[in-house]
């Protein structure tokens, strides 16, 4: 049995300033994230839930980028207004 998705190509819903804002909140969110890796390598942090949040910045901070990268924001392709 074969099984067909079908999916409908991202078309830009985001303005020149929407992109912008969410490819610099993406770099810097990627940022923090590394910099927490870092202080959870050389021991400055210990807990294993600092390793879920660097992980969780990690993804969204490149999501972000994706998204002003490719001028799709996925809260708008869901019908949530954002306000850039």
């Amino acid at each position: 049995m074969r099984h067909e998705t079908t999916s409908s190509p991202r078309t830009c819903n985001i303005d020149s300033r929407g992109r912008a804002v969410r490819l610099v909140s993406g770099i810097l969110t990627v940022l923090v994230a590394i910099g927490l890796a870092i202080a959870l390598l050389v021991g400055y942090l210990a807990s294993p839930a600092w390793w879920a949040l660097a992980l969780g910045a990690l993804i969204g901070g490149a999501f972000q980028i994706y998204e002003g990268w490719a001028g799709w924001c996925a809260l708008r392709a869901m019908g949530i207004r954002t306000p850039f």
